[in-house]
């Protein structure tokens, strides 16, 4: 038997994004309905999951369900269906909170020509508001997150005031890292973070290694703490719960979605005003998967840009060993970073990168130090031997990434697989992906700043992948933009198909920029928020 429910409002996905709308919106007496196709998460659970999985990777607190299939990054064919040239390496989860359990917890702001990138340079596209149209709304998000920073560190990002908290401690690594940097072109700062450096609702970082995939005692930040406020306030979460069409009445809105639960029964839902919060992946795949005679291409699909647009910050990553012993796997897995390169002159030519400097050894490009054990041991080491070198290679291990910029193409996309569906009979997303010699010229500079930083500060060997990496970071597909002919929103996030349909998340983005998304994500959604309430008064 098939369920029908109510909501004045329908949020689909649980992530950052649904949550601080529902939050916002629930606190202002609205009745806010959530659905989720993933299940709760028990972060003791998590944690030892991921303890014991043999393979260490984002995903690996998480088991796979059917139920709530996802892309994994040791298997980027499973889910995925991958159609090139180049890989598109970048997951998600779905779970009750989203991807937060397993982001970074980095939060930088973007600088302000981020948001009129064609304008200032006559490349990519521009946002249809700026920089000063999100600026209250970030200092918002940075107090909802928890965020710990130097306010006077120059990030490239007005801002007004203090952040909420001191910045997290940086580590012994970091300081060598601004030793062998003072007077370079290379400025290193505490990298804003979602993570208490005191104690508050959430303890004080204690220095756990493993905020990817989960951070043990919730010093950082994920969605369900805005999820838990919500359901106070009296939102309704469903979780198990797979949103697999959007139906469309006679008059343009939406006026239901229809789901699946893990138990196989179905239903759907109908409100006064929608938001597809479900992530740059799911979302389009959700809209096109919705089409119909009267709309073909999909839901909020006129512009034929539903899916395209996909973008990432292909990762030029880079290792070394150093000389002296600079013990990394302490602390969160990144503190600092190089934040003066994000802008200028060159973005005509070539894309824009931030460094992430890592506190997590070689874990990233060689899965150290359980790699590192292991070929020593097959060297012939064992006993105090093994031990003595592992700890003597361990202490040097250290690394560098670089984001860099990539373009919006609309031959980069994602659409349905004509063959291939999940449980529910929703077609598996196909990826058409390309890293574009914008973004590769911009690597090949990452690459280049990256062996001058190993240079000064001592090292006895030097490498340098030759494939760009995923960095988790799953932009555009459904972007904002003044013309309904050439984007999916509007400025303020309504499809300009059908008037009570909104979209969150960093699907939106029409340009990648260089910054982590999740806080221009947050501050997006707040501004969201408030957008809805007025439409629910109106």
């Amino acid at each position: 038997m098939s369920e029908d429910l109510m909501a004045d409002v329908v949020i689909i996905g649980s992530g950052v994004a649904g949550a601080l709308v529902a939050a916002e919106l629930a606190a202002a007496g609205v009745k806010v309905t959530i659905l989720e196709a993933g299940a709760e998460v028990d972060r003791s659970e998590a944690v030892e999951t991921y303890w014991n999985n043999p393979i260490k990777t984002p995903e690996s607190a998480y088991p796979l369900t059917p139920e709530a299939m996802h892309p994994v990054v040791y298997d980027l064919d499973g889910y995925y269906q991958q159609q090139g040239p180049d890989k598109f390496s970048s997951s998600y989860i779905k779970v009750v909170g989203g991807t937060t359990w397993h982001w970074l917890g980095t939060a930088l702001r973007f600088v302000p020509k981020d948001f009129s990138l064609k304008t200032s340079y006559g490349i990519g596209e521009d946002w249809p508001f700026g920089y000063d149209a999100l600026a209250s709304f970030y200092d918002k998000a940075e107090a909802e997150l928890g965020v710990s920073g130097d306010a006077s560190a120059d990030l490239g990002s007005p801002r007004d005031g203090d952040y909420p908290m001191a910045h997290i401690v940086q580590t012994y690594l970091d300081k060598a890292f601004i030793k062998a940097l003072e007077g370079s072109d290379y400025h290193v700062a505490a990298t804003p973070q979602a993570r208490n450096s005191v104690d508050g609702d959430r303890p004080a970082c204690c220095g756990n290694n493993s905020c990817i995939p989960v951070c043990p005692i919730q010093a950082k930040y994920d969605a369900t703490v805005h999820l838990d406020r919500a359901k106070d306030n009296g939102a309704q979460l469903l979780e198990k719960t797979t949103a697999t069409s959007v139906e469309v009445d006679d008059s343009g809105k939406v006026a239901r979605v229809h789901f699946t639960r893990w138990d196989g029964s179905t239903g759907a839902i109908s409100g006064k005003l929608f938001l597809l919060a479900a992530h740059a992946i799911e979302s389009p795949r959700l809209l096109l998967n919705s089409a119909s005679e009267r709309m073909p291409k999909g839901v909020a699909n006129s512009s034929d840009q539903v899916g395209r647009n996909l973008m990432d910050h292909p990762s030029q990553l880079s290792w070394a060993l150093s000389k002296d012993a600079l013990y990394p796997y302490r602390g969160p897995l990144s503190t600092s970073g190089i934040e003066n390169l994000r802008d200028g002159d060159f973005r005509k030519d070539r894309g824009a990168f931030r460094i992430e400097i890592g506190n997590d050894g070689w874990s990233w490009p060689t899965g150290a130090p359980i790699t590192t054990a292991q070929d020593l041991a097959m060297q012939g080491l064992r006993g105090k031997d093994l031990d003595r070198e592992l700890s003597r290679q361990a202490a040097r291990q250290i690394r560098l990434a670089s984001l860099v910029e990539q373009l919006p193409l609309a031959e980069n996309r994602i659409d349905l697989d004509p063959a291939k569906k999940d449980k529910y009979g929703v077609p598996l997303p196909r990826i058409h992906f390309r890293v574009d010699d914008y973004t590769r010229n911009g690597m090949a500079e990452a690459k280049k700043a990256h062996q001058a930083i190993f240079e000064r500060l001592g090292v006895t060997e030097i490498h340098h992948s030759d494939v760009p990496q995923g960095a988790g970071h799953i932009i555009g597909t459904l972007r904002a933009g003044k013309d309904a002919k050439s984007s999916v929103v509007d400025a303020d996030l309504r499809s300009h198909d059908h008037a009570n349909l909104f979209v969150a998340g960093s699907a939106v983005f029409p340009s990648s920029a260089t910054a982590n998304p999740t806080l221009t994500i947050a501050a997006l959604s707040l501004r969201l928020a408030e957008t809805m309430k007025a439409a629910l008064k109106g």
